[in-house]
């Protein structure tokens, strides 16, 4: 497909294509897509409107390193005693295989994976009140490493690496408890002053580490693309809730070439990512030694300055939570970052969003009144933003697993977790049930045909916080995919111009919306193209 404009609009359509049609559409075996002999295009039902839509290949924006979620915290026990019922959730997660319309899952490419602290191997000297909070490590007391470690969490792993996932994060919330200052994996008695609980003289043990840990999987054949060594550095994590620790950036930094050497030595092919904010504002914000993390980390001459080490590589990811109250608040956050990143010549990875707080005042009828489905349209606001506005380059959520309890619905999860003894029960270690949820199929809008190595390109619309999205280019500029989210209560009609020198073998749309998890459907060439009404929408165009 040469560069150009592709003219959306009420008029105009793609031209029949000639010569001896196509069934089955070249490509690499995860990309194929069978295409029905006898296609019934879908018709809109109820009142529709019209819209304007241009995507112009030859503006073009940041390229996509991967869409993923955590196995944190509850990935260990569903992967390690819900045999019954863990292949479903992989499937959800990892699968792209798609069954009479409907797909298996949503092909996560980039997996977060905890690397704990030990603290599950102290049990209730932990302090961690929450057993499912409590992880283990790959070290035991002795020095000796045990790979038969975190059985639940490799489940996932191997089943992400069977279905094809691009790329394995493996991130820290706490140094293992042999290294620690209090010998725990809460700061649970230090001094609350931002340090860290890591000793002085362990840093080189952690970063061998947690090189020693991505060598093992790397050899597995899993590609560890980056280790994350700190989680959310400006908080305290003096409570009993969960693993983690407090950083000042110099510290991080410190940490990083002690990562750096150990990695060269090792020669594994891993980078370092940096940062995991606790919110947007401070990777941008002045303040004291644990804000204004960019700055820090990558003006030359800063102590906290890693900009040198290779294995950064210029990124950097923070926590998008507490920065969606409105359409205009979350599109200024971003906005400044995206300003501040490029001052910098940074990328910026999106690493954990659910939707922590209050209920966003843009959330008709707040968290009482909104469907599960209102939620996660909500989630597809802040994305949207996230890749058009602030520039990210990868995305992930938080987490893959969680309780539905308290009233939250489905805020914090992709799967809803019960254990057997109902939604305040404690029993992890018998199969409960597993039920995917609207914040799943909506991530797969985006992860299941936005994959790594597409561009984003120009998508012009009359956007508002009600009708958004946008427009990605594969590598080889044979497929073009767009995500629109259509919050109105009408369907939206297009037809496409075709300013290309060739015409589009395919065309096919996924949908989610109350009645539909990203179904799939297909469209003849030339038949009216619309987006359902209160839906999330991918359409697919193969050339």
């Amino acid at each position: 497909m040469a560069a150009g404009t592709l003219m959306l609009a009420m008029t105009g359509c793609f031209d029949e294509p000639t010569g001896e049609s196509t069934k089955h559409l070249p490509g690499t075996p995860s990309d194929d897509i069978d295409v029905p002999e006898n296609i019934v295009s879908p018709k809109p039902s109820g009142s529709s409107k019209t819209a304007n839509i241009t995507v112009n290949t030859e503006v073009a924006y940041q390229t996509m390193e991967g869409i993923g979620a955590s196995d944190c915290w509850l990935g260990e026990f569903v992967g390690q005693y819900w045999g019954s019922n863990r292949a479903d959730a992989a499937n959800w997660l990892f699968s792209r295989k798609i069954v009479s319309g409907q797909p298996q899952g949503i092909g996560l490419s980039m997996w977060r994976v905890n690397l704990g602290g030990g603290s599950a191997e102290q049990g209730i000297e932990s302090k961690i009140v929450n057993v499912t909070n409590r992880a283990e490590c790959y070290l035991d007391a002795n020095g000796s490493y045990n790979w038969n470690k975190c059985a639940g969490q490799r489940y996932f792993m191997q089943q992400a690496k069977n279905n094809g996932v691009e790329n394995f994060v493996l991130f820290s919330n706490s140094p293992l408890v042999y290294w620690t200052k209090n010998g725990l994996a809460t700061k649970i008695g230090e001094p609350n002053n931002g340090h860290t609980n890591l000793k002085d003289d362990c840093y080189d043990d952690f970063a061998e580490y947690m090189a020693a840990v991505a060598e093992h999987f790397t050899a597995e054949g899993y590609n560890v693309s980056h280790v994350s060594p700190v989680n959310e550095p400006q908080f305290s994590w003096d409570g009993d809730n969960q693993e983690g620790s407090s950083w000042f950036n110099t510290e991080v930094a410190k940490l990083a070439r002690a990562m750096q050497t150990a990695f060269d030595e090792r020669a594994i092919p891993t980078n370092i990512l940096l940062g995991e904010a606790g919110s947007y504002a401070a990777l941008y914000s002045e303040g004291n030694n644990q804000a204004n993390v960019i700055d820090q980390l990558f003006t030359p001459g800063n102590e906290a300055y890693v900009g040198d080490l290779s294995r950064v590589d210029n990124l950097v990811c923070g926590h998008s939570y507490w920065t969606y109250n409105t359409w205009n608040e979350m599109r200024n956050v971003r906005q400044t970052l995206a300003d501040k990143a490029k001052q910098k010549g940074v990328r910026v990875w999106q690493t954990e969003l659910s939707l922590l707080g209050d209920a966003p005042a843009d959330l008709v009828g707040g968290y009482e009144g909104a469907t599960e489905l209102d939620l996660a349209m909500y989630v597809s606001r802040i994305i949207h933003n996230d890749f058009a506005v602030a520039g990210i380059t990868s995305w992930s959520y938080w987490t893959a697993f969680g309780v539905e309890a308290w009233g939250q619905k489905n805020r914090f999860e992709l799967i809803f977790s019960t254990p057997v003894d109902g939604n305040y029960g404690s029993n992890w270690t018998t199969p409960g049930t597993l039920q995917a949820n609207p914040n799943l199929w909506v991530l797969g809008n985006y992860s299941l045909y936005i994959r790594p190595g597409f561009q984003r390109v120009d998508l012009a619309l009359d956007e508002s916080k009600d009708f958004f999205g946008t427009a990605w280019l594969s590598p080889t500029s044979k497929r073009l995919v767009f995500v629109i989210t259509n919050y109105q209560d009408e369907n939206v009609l297009f037809n496409v111009y075709n300013q290309f020198d060739a015409n589009p073998q395919a065309i096919h749309r996924y949908t989610t919306s109350a009645k539909k998890n990203l179904y799939q459907e297909f469209f003849k060439v030339g038949d009216q193209l619309f987006i359902e009404p209160h839906s999330v929408t991918t359409f697919v165009f193969d050339f």
